[in-house]
């Protein structure tokens, strides 16, 4: 018996053409993406990569993203390469063009380079939303359309705007410690399937038995 969708499938469900498992059609290297985690885009979910801009890997930063997320269409993760040099007197990349112009190529100590971006699991992503470079997104958390992502957002909070800031928490500190300590995402898929009840419900309750 299947529990629920092949996480290795590239489209999980054949009638939906529009929504794709990214794990399944990442090929750098530098981008993690977890089981379930899927991009909505009916102009070609597939070419998610497309969305990932400014990843060069020579500059070695990653875009991880957890399991169990839905991002929705026109997202762009924003990565370190679009940074310039912001401590000399002109910040245009002359090295980039060539023409004896790489003579000032920068190290990149001399970059303001901000880390992997890194998405938690459960996280939902509006549309037209743009993440910045090394921002955390907590667990749960959900973003907001046409939001750009500035600075780190909690787990289980809303957040939206530009810059983002958080609206409000989903749950109260006791519910979301209870989720942090559940990782239901970490589970697997045959008890997922067994309490998607309660995984899809609101009963504090129930949720407290799965412990």
């Amino acid at each position: 018996m299947r529990y629920g969708p092949d996480p290795d499938s590239m489209f999980p469900n054949e009638n939906i053409r529009s929504l794709c498992f990214i794990k399944n059609v990442v090929t750098r290297p530098n981008i993690v993406i977890g089981d379930y985690t899927y991009y909505d885009d009916d102009s070609g979910a597939e070419d998610f990569e497309k969305h990932v801009t400014h990843h060069y890997e020579f500059i070695g930063d990653r875009l991880v993203i957890g399991k169990f997320c839905a991002i929705g269409k026109g997202v762009e993760f924003v990565m370190n390469g679009a940074n310039h040099r912001m401590d000399s007197f002109s910040t245009y990349p002359f090295n980039i063009m060539g023409h004896g112009w790489e003579k000032v190529t920068p190290d990149l100590k001399d970059l303001p380079l901000k880390g992997d971006t890194v998405v938690g699991n459960d996280v939902w992503i509006g549309q037209n939303v743009t993440v910045l470079p090394g921002v955390h997104i907590g667990d749960g958390a959900i973003i907001g359309a046409n939001s750009v992502v500035s600075k780190d957002v909690e787990p289980y909070t809303i957040a939206a705007g530009n810059p983002i800031r958080p609206i409000r928490k989903r749950f109260d500190d006791e519910t979301i410690r209870l989720l942090l300590r559940l990782k239901w995402w970490d589970w697997q898929a045959e008890k997922i399937f067994a309490n998607l009840e309660t995984l899809c419900g609101s009963d504090l309750t129930k949720l407290k038995e799965l412990l």
